[in-house]
């Protein structure tokens, strides 16, 4: 009898237990847009910009028409870009200029896209195809919005941009020296005089050595 009763109190503990579980997901759906909005804010202010993710998700699944949602992929874009996650923070300019995509409304996202890529290219020979979309989207930039405030800053990054081009372009250049390919090597030093900045004097990128087995030789 007794064995009886425990059975029945502890199926009764795990039933309380399911259906608290189930109220309390189910109270987490059809939120005013301002409840998303404001619980994006808190777990982004806590760190947290994997729940700001999900946070950012529902109000944008359950009010899709809301005027609080451009600014919160601004927010979002932002947030990750402070955290160092420049792809997630291109994912969410990339929408924002796709859904928002007048010339004056999107300035500022195509500015913070190429400040993005810039701030994520950090092994330049790995991420050659990162530095070429940058540098299209920094010149696309330049071209667009010639009146900008964020104009001397885009051709700040655009030459340091170049200068990356031409460093890559001179080391595989320098690759096929060692190879006896004379004619590759020339067009690659070619390339690197098409940047324009050849004749700058810089210091050039070193990879940390656990990088460097996997660099050119």
């Amino acid at each position: 009898m007794k064995k009886t009763k425990t059975i029945v109190l502890s199926a009764i503990t795990i039933s309380v237990l399911f259906l608290g579980g189930c109220a309390q997901k189910k109270e987490e759906f059809n939120k005013p847009a301002e409840y998303w909005y404001k619980e994006m804010l808190k777990e982004i202010a806590r760190g947290d910009l994997e729940k700001a993710d999900t946070s950012y998700t529902s109000l944008q699944s359950e009010h899709i028409r809301s005027i609080l949602l451009p600014e919160a992929m601004m927010i979002m874009a932002q947030a990750h870009m402070d955290s160092e996650e420049y792809v997630l923070a291109n994912y969410y300019l990339d929408e924002y200029i796709k859904r928002y995509g007048d010339r004056k409304s999107t300035e500022f996202a195509k500015f913070l896209k190429v400040k993005a890529g810039f701030l994520g290219f950090k092994k330049p020979l790995r991420d050659q195809q990162l530095l070429l979309d940058t540098t299209k989207d920094a010149e696309a930039f330049i071209k667009d919005y010639p009146g900008s405030i964020y104009k001397p800053i885009v051709e700040s990054m655009l030459v340091k941009l170049y200068l990356g081009q031409t460093q890559i372009n001179d080391d595989i250049a320098s690759l096929y020296d060692r190879l006896d390919k004379p004619n590759a090597a020339k067009k690659y030093r070619e390339d690197a005089n098409a940047t324009g900045v050849s004749g700058i004097r810089y210091e050039r990128a070193v990879s940390p050595w656990y990088r460097q087995i996997f660099e050119l030789k």
